[in-house]
């Protein structure tokens, strides 16, 4: 299953350069998503899931900010697909921590 991240970035909306707002936004559009898990990060969205469903849900977090206001939206999307083994969030993190146990 891939796993994906995604950074909205609403430009020349209204009022403050804060983009919170849009993030929480987002964050409700994933919760309401079946099929998918996600995680917030300081600075990006990582999200696993059926990539067909992913590619639904990337074009809809990228139309939100429109909705909200926004004149300009940038999104960056990097994916991590695997076809040799389970990919997931969780076992990505363990592997680094397998690792630095390891020394």
């Amino acid at each position: 299953m891939p796993v994906a991240q995604i950074t909205v970035i609403p430009l020349g909306g209204p009022g403050s350069p804060s983009i919170s707002s849009y993030v929480a936004e987002l964050q409700r559009l994933l919760g309401e998503t079946p099929g998918i898990k996600f995680q917030l990060t300081p600075m990006a969205t990582v999200v696993e899931g059926d990539l067909d469903i992913l590619f639904q849900v990337f074009r809809r977090m990228h139309e939100l900010p429109f909705k909200k206001g926004a004149l300009r939206v940038i999104t960056s999307i990097s994916i991590d697909d695997r076809k040799d083994k389970e990919l997931t969030m969780e076992g990505k993190l363990e592997s680094v921590r397998k690792k630095l146990k390891e020394g």
